[in-house]
């Protein structure tokens, strides 16, 4: 490793690690109408579920209440790592260095969530590439599961015993 590449690793780490560190300063009450879901994971996972999802035409609200039904039913050390990777994308301190958003999620454009997306999914370092594959898995199949998406991907449902 190059002293450039450590020192570019090293800033990168600290920023990860201060805002890690606040974590938790977020508020932990569930956001009206949902059991888990806080008013500061709506923007976020608004910017995320059309481009998640693109092609597939979901209701955000629909999504939004399925997978707040499924982080509901995690374990608490699952909820708290979800919270966590969350609150990371929302801290303003790590969001801009760590996906390239620098403003709020509201204001997002599809493409710099879709850099953001490809940039974890792409990154050098594992941690980044986890968020990813959760991120993917969760908005996924919290649309998945639901009747509305199963004539969209040809699925007839499951059969009627």
């Amino acid at each position: 490793m190059h002293r450039r590449d450590l020192l570019r690793f090293s800033l990168g780490a600290s920023v990860f690690l201060a805002g890690t560190s606040l974590v938790g300063c977020s508020a932990q009450t569930a956001a009206t109408g949902y059991q888990v879901l806080r008013d500061d994971d709506l923007p976020l996972l608004n910017a995320l579920i059309p481009v998640v999802l693109a092609g597939t035409q979901p209701a955000e609200t629909l999504v939004l209440h399925s997978l707040d039904h499924k982080l509901a039913a995690l374990s608490p050390e699952m909820l708290k790592l979800t919270r966590q990777l969350f609150d990371v994308l929302n801290l303003p301190l790590t969001r801009g260095p760590l996906t390239g958003v620098w403003g709020a999620w509201e204001y997002a454009s599809a493409a710099q969530v879709t850099a953001f997306l490809q940039r974890w999914q792409h990154s050098s370092l594992n941690l980044l590439r986890m968020g990813h594959a959760s991120l993917l898995q969760l908005l996924q199949m919290a649309w998945y599961e639901r009747p509305e998406s199963w004539a969209n991907c040809g699925y007839p449902g499951p059969p009627k015993i």
